[in-house]
Formats: structure tokens, sequence, C-alpha cells
């Protein structure tokens, strides 16, 4: 997988830009709707990123609202890339929404995890403990088709490019035996391995600290490149997830995160807590 221009982050700025352009020419949703023919709701789908958006509808927009013929065009080709499908898309049923087009195309992963291994750093036998201990229902061939999904996912870490990745975990999740002590011991082995890589920090907030800013839920930060491109803020729900864009609330999961780095241990000590939880599972393994 090389990291290119994800479609996801393409279509998220476009709709951004749509609507303040029209802001900018003070039209309501209904108005732009009338005049263009279509659905107020299509308008706002198409503002909010629910839908994509033809190159041609693009241009009808922009044409509406007064936008140069120069600038009209960057953005309708914006709106040819942001129709284009990224690699996820052989993984509909695993990946839904728009989670991994932004995770593909950010600079920054700031990650919290009070009970789980992020999926970016599983092993495929943790994958599927995992995914077999939350659906039990789930046939064997889709438990298969998830793992695939998640190690192209990983590749991710592994690109010429890669984000830069911090992770703070809660020390359960380095003693909640997932998948019997053999799993286990190679999950945590994993674990250092990764923190090796010069864009991976891992961090443990030990037992010793307390009550926490992140016990609440699991979240990630998504930090992008580009300035039109606001950082996104993905909160995890034991059904789905839901994401969060405005600025405060950026703001309010920086300082939890910033916070979590604080009351957590230095990355050297946490590679020896991790090492040695992973010895402690080799000898009960053995």
């Amino acid at each position: 997988m090389v990291r290119g221009h994800s479609p996801t982050v393409r279509r998220r700025r476009l709709a951004s830009e749509l609507r303040r352009f029209r802001e900018a020419a003070e039209l309501t949703i209904d108005e732009v709707g009338e005049k263009l023919e279509c659905s107020a709701s299509k308008i706002s789908r198409i503002e909010t990123g629910t839908v994509g958006v033809t190159p041609r509808d693009v241009r009808d927009m922009l044409e509406l609202y007064g936008i140069d013929e120069d600038r009209r065009e960057a953005l309708v080709q914006l709106a040819r890339e942001a129709r284009q499908k990224g690699w996820w898309h052989a993984y509909n049923e695993v990946f839904t929404g728009s989670f991994v087009g932004l995770e593909a195309e950010a600079s920054s992963l700031h990650a919290h995890q009070a009970l789980l291994v992020p999926g970016l750093l599983q092993t495929e036998d943790y994958t599927r403990a995992v995914i077999r201990a939350i659906r039990p229902d789930v046939e064997e061939a889709e438990v298969e088709k998830r793992v695939a999904g998640r190690i192209e996912r990983q590749r991710l870490l592994t690109d010429p490019n890669p984000p830069e990745y911090w992770v703070v975990l809660d020390e359960a999740v380095l003693h909640r035996v997932t998948g019997g002590p053999g799993v286990m011991h190679a999950q945590l082995t994993r674990l250092v391995e990764a923190s090796t890589m010069p864009h991976v920090t891992l961090q443990v907030v030990p037992f010793g600290a307390g009550a926490h800013a992140g016990m609440e839920a699991p979240f990630l930060i998504l930090g992008f490149p580009e300035q039109a491109d606001p950082d996104v803020v993905y909160v995890e729900n034991s059904m789905s997830g839901v994401y969060l864009e405005e600025a405060s609330d950026v703001r309010r999961y920086t300082l939890l995160f910033d916070h979590l780095r604080a009351a957590a241990l230095k990355p050297d000590d946490t590679v020896d807590v991790v090492a040695r939880a992973a010895e402690r599972l080799s000898r009960l393994n053995g």
C-alpha cells in the first residue's frame, strides 16, 4: 500500500469548501436546491461529506456561487479525485464509514486504548482472538476477511512516508491474556518490536497512576499535513464510532491526550514493562 491522495480526505475537503463558498455567497441550502432544481437534503449531504458529488454538480454549484473559472476547475478536479476508490473498498464488509480513508492520509495518529492493543499493532492471532470474543456469531470466513483487512491497514506503518504514531495504553491491556499465553506473548513481543520504529512511540499508563483522563472511551486523534484538512477525533463505542471535527472538541481530546502522556511511563520504561510482561507469559507458556 503506497500512501497517496485519499479520496475520503478529498471528499471531506471538497465538502468544506462548497459549504464555505455557499455561505460567502449568502445563500441558504434551500435556495441552492431551488436554483439547481434538486432537493435541499442533497445539498446538505454533499456539504457534510455524507455522499459523493459529481464534477458536474460541483461546477454548477460553484458557478451559482460566483467562483472564478480557475478555482472552479481546481475543485472540479478535486471532485474527480474524491470519486476514486481507495484500497479499502475491497474490504467494504469490514471497514465501514470513512475511518480507514482518513487514517491512510493522516500525518499523525495519537491513540489511546484501555482494553485492547490498537489495530495497527495487533498480530494476526491476537486479531482473531479479539474478533471471536466480541463477535462469537461471525463465521470463520468473515473472521479471516477481517484479519486480512487489518493486516492491509498495518502496511501504513511500513510505508516510505509513515505517519507519526503515538500510542498510550492502559496497563490492563498488557495483563488481559487474549488468545492464550502463546498468542499474548507474541503480541507483547510485537509491541516491543514496534517501539523501535523511529515514527512509533509507545507509553503505558501504570495501575499506580490511579484514575486517568482516558477511562471513558478509546479515541484516536488524526492530524493531516494540509492546513485545509483540520484534525479529526475518532471516539469508539461498543458498536461503532463517532467523528468529532469541531475545533473545541479536537482541543479537548488533545488536552486529554497530553494528560495521558504525562501520567504514563516514559517510552523507555514502557518498553521494559512490556518486555517483563512478555517474559512472564513466556515462562507460563513454557
